[in-house]
C-alpha cells in the first residue's frame, strides 16, 4: 500500500468515525453537569465555548456537542501527522491512530462536555510544533497556564524532560509555570488514605480497555527499563505517576489525568511491534494472540459504547447504567411539547434545569413528578428498544 492509499484510509476512517460521533450525539441528552456549565458558567472555558456554539447554530445537542468532536478530529488528525516517520511501516502508523479513535475514554471525551479533549488537542498541538520546528513554543505554554489546571502535569513533565535534554529555557520555564499553576488551581492531596488506588487502575482500564491497559502499563514501564526514553514517555508516565500516588490519599479527578495517559498509545504499539517483529515467525504466536484478543474487547467496548442504550434491556434497574445521566431528558421533552406543556414546576432540580436546555422553562401550570399519585393528568413512560426506563406524572394545576 503507497503512501496516497494511507492517507485515504485515514481519511475513510475520521470520516466514518465523525459519522458515528453525529449518530450518537442524536442519540444522547444533556446531563446535569452539562446543564451546569451551559446556564450558570460553572466551568468559564467550557461555558463559553457551549454557549458560543449554541448561540450561532441554535440551542440544541450538535450545538452543544459539535465543538468536542472537532477537537477530536483534530486530534486525531494531530496523532497522524505525529506519528509520520515514527514507526518502521507506514501501517503501524495507522494502527496506533486507529487505536486512539476507538478508545473508550476518547470517545467519551469527544461527545461530553469537559475539558479532556481540548487537553488532549491542545497537548498535541505542543508536541507537533514541537516536531515540526524543533524547538519549543514557549508561547504556546504560557497560553495554556490559563485553559486548565490540568496542564501542571504538562509542565511537571516537560521539566523531566528537559532534565534529560539539557534544554535550560524550557526547564526554568516549566518550572516556574508548575509552581504557578500549582498556587492557581493546585491539586486537593488532603485527607486520610481511603484506597482508592485499586479504583484508579479501574478507572484506568476502562479509559483502554482492561487488556490494553495492561500492556499500556508494561510498555511505559519496559520502555523505563531498557529503550530510549521520548518525549511521549515523560508525559505518559508523569501523569500516571501522580495520578497513582494521588489515589493513595483520595479519589482523583481522572479527567485531569487521562488526556496525558492517552496520548502515548504510539509508545504501545512501537514496542508491541518491535517485540513482535525480531522474533522468528515460529515465536510470535502469543504476540499475536495478545494483538487479536485486545482487539476483540477493544471493539467490543466500542460497539457497546455506540449500542448502550442496548444494555437496558439486561438491567433490572435502568438507573445503573452507565450512561443513565445522559439519556431521558430530550425525549421527555419532545413528550412535553407533544402534549403542549412548554413549562413545568418539579421538586427535581436537575431535572428543570436539564429541561430548561430544551426550551421547557419553569413555570406553575404543570407539575411534573416520578410518583404515581390516584389523580394525574398525563402519563409520560420513556421507552429505549420497547423497555420502559422512567414514568413521568403531569398535574396540572386549577
Amino acid at each position: 500500500m503507497n503512501i496516497n492509499r494511507y492517507n485515504s484510509t485515514f481519511i475513510g476512517l475520521l470520516l466514518f468515525h465523525f459519522s458515528v460521533l453525529l449518530f450518537l450525539i442524536g442519540d444522547i441528552s444533556i446531563s446535569y453537569k452539562e446543564a451546569l456549565i451551559f446556564f450558570e458558567n460553572d466551568k468559564l472555558l467550557l461555558s463559553f465555548i457551549t454557549n458560543t456554539s449554541c448561540s450561532i447554530f441554535g440551542q440544541n445537542d450538535y450545538s452543544l456537542r459539535i465543538p468536542f468532536v472537532l477537537f477530536y478530529i483534530g486530534s486525531s488528525i494531530l496523532i497522524y501527522l505525529l506519528t509520520d516517520n515514527y514507526f518502521k511501516l507506514k501501517r503501524d502508523q495507522l494502527i496506533s491512530l486507529a487505536i486512539f479513535m476507538v478508545l473508550p475514554g476518547v470517545n467519551s471525551a469527544a461527545l461530553l462536555v469537559n475539558e479532556s479533549i481540548i487537553v488532549i488537542f491542545f497537548t498535541l498541538l505542543y508536541l507537533y510544533l514541537y516536531k515540526v520546528k524543533n524547538r519549543n513554543s514557549y508561547w504556546l505554554l504560557i497560553v495554556f497556564l490559563f485553559l486548565d489546571n490540568s496542564f501542571a502535569i504538562l509542565f511537571l513533565a516537560l521539566f523531566f524532560y528537559s532534565l534529560k535534554k539539557k534544554e535550560n529555557i524550557l526547564l526554568v520555564l516549566s518550572l516556574v509555570l508548575f509552581g504557578i499553576s500549582m498556587s492557581m488551581y493546585g491539586f486537593d492531596m488532603g485527607g486520610r488514605p481511603r484506597g482508592y488506588f485499586l479504583d484508579t487502575f479501574g478507572i484506568y482500564a476502562t479509559i483502554f480497555s482492561p487488556v490494553l491497559f495492561i500492556y499500556f502499563f508494561y510498555s511505559l514501564y519496559r520502555i523505563g527499563l531498557k529503550y530510549e526514553k521520548d518525549i511521549f514517555w515523560y508525559i505518559s508516565i508523569t501523569a500516571l505517576s501522580l495520578s497513582l500516588i494521588f489515589s493513595l490519599r483520595q479519589k482523583i479527578q481522572i479527567e485531569d489525568f487521562a488526556p496525558f495517559v492517552v496520548i502515548s498509545i504510539p509508545i504501545m504499539v512501537k514496542l508491541f511491534t518491535h517485540s513482535l517483529r525480531i522474533r522468528l515467525k515460529e515465536f510470535r504466536k502469543i504476540h499475536y494472540f495478545i494483538a487479536r484478543f485486545a482487539l476483540v474487547i477493544l471493539v467490543l467496548n466500542f460497539l457497546g459504547f455506540v449500542f448502550n442504550k442496548y444494555f437496558y434491556l439486561f438491567i433490572e434497574n435502568p438507573k445503573k447504567h452507565f450512561a443513565y445521566d445522559y439519556h431521558l431528558a430530550k425525549e421527555l421533552s419532545s413528550e412535553l411539547k407533544n402534549i403542549d406543556v412548554d413549562s413545568i414546576l418539579t421538586s427535581d432540580k436537575s431535572l428543570a434545569l436539564r429541561l430548561r436546555f430544551y426550551k421547557i422553562k419553569a413555570g406553575d401550570k404543570f407539575y411534573i413528578t416520578y410518583h404515581k399519585s390516584q389523580h394525574y393528568n398525563y402519563l409520560i413512560d420513556i421507552k429505549y428498544h420497547n423497555k420502559s426506563i422512567d414514568k413521568f406524572y403531569i398535574h396540572t394545576f386549577k
